[in-house]
């Protein structure tokens, strides 16, 4: 059974930073491709960021690029989001997700991952 466990939400200020991390365990983390989901309230899903298992290329939305980082540490089963330049309109519920498809290219749709985390809420105040 494939568990995904997020960390490290919180309140920050406009122009502040926060580091999320994804623990998954039950599987084999280095085979699946990982991103990072976001959700405000009323709106759908939407693809903050993405990697590949080989972590040879990441993936943003156009919204967080430059800003935001996505990494992974295969040994420690790990994915990371770091977050610079906080907006407030980042405030959302933000979560990991697995694929285990093993496609070619990070998928950027939510329903087309295997697996997620329960997510951790990102406020940004103005």
């Amino acid at each position: 059974q494939v568990q995904l466990v997020e960390s490290g939400g919180g309140l920050v200020q406009a122009g502040g930073s926060l580091r999320l991390s994804c623990a998954v365990s039950g599987g084999t983390f280095s085979t699946y491709d990982m991103g990072w989901f976001r959700q405000a309230p009323e709106k759908d899903h939407e693809f903050v960021a993405g990697i590949s298992g080989s972590a040879s290329r990441p993936y943003y939305a156009d919204s967080v690029k430059g800003r935001f980082t996505i990494t992974r540490d295969n040994a420690k089963n790990t994915v990371y989001l770091q977050m610079n330049s906080l907006k407030p309109e980042d405030t959302a519920v933000y979560y990991c997700a697995a694929d285990r498809s093993g496609v070619v290219g990070v998928r950027r749709r939510w329903n087309e991952y295997d697996y997620w985390g329960q997510g951790t809420q990102v406020t940004v105040s103005s």
